[in-house]
């Protein structure tokens, strides 16, 4: 019964992990080899135990009664302790049986593993190798088989998501950049074939990326790691940017956890929605933000690290939630920039940003340091409603629009006025 209990009690743990992930499993811990003296010791234990049996038996043997009566009780006393004695064998060799069956187990676990590593490995450089295809469905082909990789194999998900930022790290330019240095509508950009060996391919035999094809690749690899980035969305309203139908659901089980880095430094993003994702350490250093970028309900368990990023279209991070620091040192907004009710527990350094558009952080919240030195607003700053709980700076600031604080509050002073307090 206890063995039964142990045993269903294992199983139960293995069926849990493999409904988690359907990758084969390591072994749980190597097995010590058997010391040497464990074989000798067991066969001088044995005939110790049998000596003391069968002593003890003989000489438990009453002394009364005849002779043949009292040999015949101790004939009985020596084949019962030598009973007692090939008893203490069995268990013995039953012992070195289980060991062995033990380590069976384990080389045959063992072997899966090996084998299903080697297996992912090769799906692994298989997909790798699919991204660099210049056929744009091969790419997406190689993109979606990473993505259900790191589906199957948790363990493998962060160098997967590292795959998937530096595909987006690659250089690229936008069709809207080619239609501003060249064609005149997108109509014309169409009807102009794309040369099948352009002059700095560089490889005369290589032909050349769509980049309309490739702007939709790198949609799919910004949706596929946002997809996996955000948690079930619970209790929105069909009027919530994140309400996605009745007919919607979504896989708990596709959360890939908070503990996911990415690093998109110099990236050019189309369209980002991290809207409601839950990110670690997030890198956006001098990244090219082109068309809207959504972090609106993200939460930043790290780092936030926009240093010299630039938002061509609305930058959104409005309920957002930063744990930790926050960098927009350099950064450039042209379109407008909305924090509004977003919480920065940690320092929020706005150092050197510009702002071309409309600067909203009403009612955002900063426990941490509030720095804004030579910040540039050339449009309308808001920060009706924020809350500045620590030390707040704007040196050298320049507002070039109106500026807002009424109903700010500074350190728990309350400051109702249209210019910044002193």
């Amino acid at each position: 019964m206890i063995a039964g209990t142990v045993l269903h009690h294992q199983n139960r743990q293995q069926r849990t992990v493999a409904e988690a992930s359907s990758a084969p499993l390591p072994p749980d811990r190597p097995l010590r080899p058997l010391p040497s003296w464990v074989i000798p010791a067991g066969v001088v234990l044995i005939l110790v135990v049998t000596w003391i049996a069968v002593t003890w038996l003989h000489n438990l043997a009453p002394a009364g009664g005849g002779v043949v009566e009292q040999a015949k009780l101790q004939v009985e006393g020596v084949r019962t302790g030598l009973a007692i004695g090939g008893a203490v064998t069995a268990g013995f060799a039953l012992l070195l049986a289980f060991r062995r069956q033990q380590l069976a187990e384990r080389t045959q676990q063992a072997t899966e593993y090996d084998a299903g590593e080697k297996r992912v490995t090769e799906l692994y450089v298989k997909a790798v190798d699919q991204l660099g295809s210049d056929k744009a469905p091969v790419r997406l082909g190689g993109l979606y088989a990473l993505e259900r990789l790191a589906q199957d194999n948790p363990v493998h998900r962060q160098s997967i998501v590292e795959v998937f930022c530096a595909y987006l790290r690659m250089p690229y330019t936008p069709p809207g950049a080619q239609l501003a240095s060249g064609a005149a509508s997108p109509a014309e950009a169409a009807a102009v074939p794309h040369p099948a060996n352009p002059p700095d391919s560089g490889d005369p035999d290589k032909p050349a990326r769509d980049p309309r094809e490739e702007r939709q690749v790198r949609l799919t690899a910004q949706r596929i790691l946002a997809r996996h980035l955000r948690p079930q969305i619970q209790n929105k309203t069909p009027n919530h940017p994140a309400y996605w139908g009745p007919e919607i659901t979504l896989d708990p089980t596709a959360y890939w956890g908070p503990e996911i880095t990415l690093d998109l430094t110099e990236a050019v993003l189309t369209d980002a929605d991290f809207a409601d994702c839950h990110l670690h350490n997030a890198i956006f250093t001098k990244a090219n933000f082109t068309g809207h970028a959504r972090f609106d309900g993200a939460t930043f368990a790290g780092r936030a690290v926009f240093d010299e990023a630039t938002f061509t279209g609305n930058a959104v991070f409005g309920g957002a939630t930063f744990n930790d620091v926050a960098g927009y040192v350099g950064a450039t907004f042209t379109g407008n920039a909305v924090f509004g009710e977003a919480t920065f527990t940690g320092w929020a350094v706005f150092d050197r940003a510009t702002f071309n558009g409309n600067a909203v952080f009403g009612g955002a919240t900063f426990t941490g340091w509030a720095v804004f030195d030579r910040a540039t607003f050339n449009d309308v700053a808001l920060f009706d409603g924020a809350a500045f709980n620590d030390v707040t700076l704007f040196n050298g600031a320049t507002f070039n629009g109106n500026a807002n604080f009424e109903r700010a509050t500074l350190g728990g002073a309350s400051y109702d006025g249209p210019s910044l307090p002193d």
